[in-house]
């Protein structure tokens, strides 16, 4: 290769990292490999201070690791720091592509060597991670998510509890779940009143009949690119896109699949909702009932309605009027 004044230059030189994430420790893989990163470290502050420092001196194209329920987001948020470019990917995705390398083991080891074969071959989207405000948000939303399900677990013995000493612990432990998720909604609303970022985003997601303060924090904490994309991106990231399934003359029925469940779950619920108290979904959803469409399809298509509109009032950062049309 030929520099602008014409004289010979070095090959530009694309390396590409794979690193599985456990609790205690990092393998990795580099393409081309490197006797400067070493294949196993330690994931405590010194081992990942110098793991750093070393790719920092690689400057690799890309860094794949797969989500790991959290214990990814300290070597991201470092590596994400001093500006390399770094991917969290589903680990769906990567073990759909090592069984089609014909790749059927699993270890730690393999499972770096095929993330850095993903790298290569596949490139995903290098994203920043969370900011520390949004992870701190997703966990209180967590574990909300989690005593509620407690709290419907219980409610549940307590219909088939049978002694009185059970059913006193039953309201007792309910009871204590009340007071701890009424406490975890104050805390949150606490902590996005006080964010100059997120309260002009929470007001304009809660102007919206059937958008109550659950499903605004759900899309601040968990789907913070809602805004950003357009609205066929945004269906798909959140898993309420129709999917074709045609194959020659076969066409299938389009269904869901995929996207993120926990947001799907909170945006289900308040369509319901949005189908009682927001007239154009209402109006909307009685169009497709006299078309026929089955309860389901219309449903998903509500979703998917009341979706697009969020994406578009936090997009042109206009409050929803009840004039305000229904987008295509």
């Amino acid at each position: 290769m030929f520099d602008k004044d014409g004289r010979l230059s070095e090959p530009t030189l694309e390396r590409f990292v794979g690193v599985d994430v456990a609790k205690d420790w990092l393998d990795l893989c580099a393409d081309p490999p490197t006797p400067d990163l070493a294949a196993h470290v330690g994931y405590d502050d010194a081992s990942l201070r110098g793991l750093c420092d070393v790719l920092e001196r690689l400057r690799p194209a890309l860094i794949v690791m797969e989500a790991s329920g959290g214990l990814e987001q300290r070597l991201a948020c470092e590596l994400a720091a001093r500006s390399l470019m770094v991917a969290v990917v589903n680990p769906r995705q990567v073990r759909s592509f090592a069984r089609a390398s014909g790749q059927l083991a699993k270890t730690d080891t393999i499972d770096a060597r095929t993330l850095c074969a993903f790298a290569k071959l596949i490139r995903p989207q290098a994203k920043p991670p969370k900011d520390e405000e949004t992870r701190e948000l997703a966990d209180l939303l967590g574990r909300r998510r989690q005593l509620m399900d407690m709290r419907i677990q219980e409610m549940q013995r307590q219909h088939t509890a049978s002694s009185k000493a059970m059913r006193q612990s039953l309201s007792e432990h309910l009871t204590w779940l009340e007071r701890r998720i009424a406490k975890l909604d104050d805390d949150m609303g606490r902590f996005l009143r006080d964010s100059s970022i997120w309260r002009p985003k929470d007001d304009l997601l809660q102007s919206i009949p059937g958008v109550g303060s659950v499903l605004s924090r759900t899309m601040l904490a968990l789907c913070p690119e809602i805004g950003q994309l357009n609205r066929r991106e945004i269906a798909k990231l959140v898993g309420v896109a129709p999917l074709a399934r045609d194959s020659g003359k076969y066409h299938g029925r389009r269904r869901i699949w995929g996207g993120r469940s926990d947001v799907r779950r909170v945006l289900y619920m308040a369509t319901h909702a949005a189908m009682k108290h927001n007239p154009p979904i209402a109006a909307f959803a009685q169009r497709m009932k006299a078309a026929g469409k089955l309860p389901k399809v219309i449903i998903v298509a509500c979703m998917r309605k009341l979706l697009t509109v969020m994406n578009i009032v936090l997009k042109t950062s206009q409050a929803w009027r009840d004039s305000s049309p229904l987008p295509a």
